[in-house]
């Protein structure tokens, strides 16, 4: 039995998607006639509450499409400093939107507001750069699918108005931080001027993530998807996934939720190996190694459970849909056995 659990990225369309694929409308969305997509971002403005969306091949086009359009060359942008903006995306903010990145440290993914407040330069200045946008993470991947607390996005939502920044939010993860909170996901991207999500995680589609805000703000970012080589002809084939999953695929999450934190409370006895289930609130579980990571890696794939490390005496567990009862069980006998 191989169980998988390196990323949410490796589940592989349910048959309902192949059979959307082949049913859907098809169009030229380069040209604007795309039924399919055009369904798809109508469904993603309702589940987040916005005027307007855009498909995107990744949530990193989604991601950095935002920030250049929020931004000019020489702004400064606020951002955590494990955030996905920055740690995974190929040093996109300087590259793609040439800005200043003020990075911070948080807590469990969450920075503290009076750091943010410090860290804002004065718009006015010649001799500081303009900062123009806050960028928050919610999940949080690097801390372990950690969850920003709605009066926290509030409270960061006050600060960027204040300022006068916008709030970009990767919300990549954000249904599982809805299903965490108990919320649905527009009262989390409420608190934010743009949202992307990403639909080849949990969701379960082969590729594909919304960006989603301001109708004018969309627009723009036409522009930019085009320029970087976004812009996808019939993509109503992958698109029709998307809807499937929009419409079918967010309440399971949970059950994602239940096996991580199941696993984590049947392994935290376990010698040689640290995991607080207390920390675990999502699908990712964090697991702290005495031995260098890449020896827990090893030892585990030989007994078919696959993860990787992220740093090194860490490694990231994920849980997703083609993880079951039976896999889950699996691995945390693998874990076990580890033990003398």
């Amino acid at each position: 039995m191989i169980v998988d659990l390196r990323s949410d990225t490796v589940t592989t369309p349910p048959p309902e998607m192949y059979q959307a694929m082949m049913s859907a409308p098809l169009g030229d969305d380069v040209l604007g006639d795309e039924p399919t997509t055009a369904k798809l971002e109508q469904l993603a403005c309702q589940k987040m509450g916005k005027e307007a969306a855009m498909f995107t091949p990744s949530g990193t086009m989604a991601n950095q499409i935002g920030i250049k359009t929020w931004v000019r060359p020489g702004d400064a942008i606020i951002v955590e400093q494990d955030a996905h903006v920055m740690f995974y995306e190929s040093g996109g903010p300087g590259a793609v939107a040439q800005c200043v990145t003020w990075t911070l440290p948080s807590e469990d993914g969450v920075m503290r507001e009076e750091d943010v407040k410090a860290r804002i330069t004065t718009p006015g200045s010649i001799h500081t750069p303009r900062t123009a946008l806050l960028c928050l993470e919610n999940t949080h991947n690097r801390a372990g699918g950690a969850v920003i607390p709605l009066a926290k996005m509030a409270a960061f939502s006050n600060i960027a108005r204040e300022s006068g920044m916008k709030l970009h939010l990767d919300g990549a993860r954000i249904f599982n931080a809805a299903i965490a909170l108990g919320v649905q996901a527009s009262e989390i991207a409420a608190h934010a001027d743009s949202v992307s999500f990403c639909l080849s995680k949990g969701l379960s589609c082969p590729v594909g993530s919304l960006l989603t805000g301001p109708a004018d703000f969309i627009a723009e970012a036409r522009r930019h998807r085009k320029r970087m080589g976004g812009g996808m002809r019939q993509a109503g084939i992958l698109a029709a996934c998307g809807i499937v999953a929009l419409e079918t695929m967010i309440d399971r999450l949970a059950d994602d939720h239940k096996r991580a934190k199941h696993l984590a409370c049947s392994i935290q006895d376990v010698r040689g190996i640290r995991v607080n289930p207390a920390k675990v609130v999502t699908n990712i579980v964090l697991v702290e190694t005495e031995d260098p990571a890449e020896n827990l890696v090893a030892k585990m794939a030989e007994k078919g459970v696959k993860f990787y490390p992220v740093s090194p005496n860490r490694v990231r567990l994920v849980f997703h849909r083609e993880i079951d009862d039976e896999k889950t069980e699996h691995a945390i006998n693998a874990f076990r056995s580890l033990a003398p």
